[in-house]
């Protein structure tokens, strides 16, 4: 989680919502990491979490990553949450919970659906206190 907390922390840097992700293959190798590049690629799918999956995707030569984890700084949107059950992803690790976007222990709940054809074991609160608090200070930065 560590590495993905760094991501975010350079995510804020670069002005995007601070949001850190790492894909890790089974042998416990970090394969791709990524933070949020909403704002610097114009691309609203630019989440941490996509783009790590793409990354690892890539590496891997292939559009599905089992007995992969994804560890995430910020619980997966909707659309996050679906692709990790696309690239069936096996373990889910993510920080902060997000009432307002969340789509994972928050509605939608998308793993919860008959639709959905494939869920993560799932990890929530992991470093939880620091990745809401890197939320929370870039948030009030731009309040001030």
């Amino acid at each position: 989680m560590q590495i993905a907390l760094d991501e975010a922390r350079a995510a804020a840097l670069r002005g995007e919502v601070p949001v850190g992700a790492v894909v890790v293959d089974p042998a416990g190798r970090v394969v791709a990491r990524a933070g949020n590049r909403t704002r610097e690629l114009s691309d609203p799918t630019a989440h941490a979490e996509m783009l790590a999956l793409r990354a690892a995707c890539a590496a891997a030569g292939s559009e599905r990553l089992p007995g992969h984890a994804l560890w995430v700084t910020l619980e997966p949107c909707p659309m996050c949450a679906a692709a990790i059950g696309f690239a069936r992803i096996a373990r889910l690790y993510y920080g902060a919970s997000d009432p307002k976007s969340g789509g994972v222990a928050q509605a939608p709940r998308v793993y919860a659906h008959p639709q959905c054809h494939h869920a993560p074991d799932v990890y929530d609160g992991i470093a939880e206190d620091e990745a809401a608090q890197l939320l929370r200070d870039f948030f009030a930065t731009l309040r001030r």
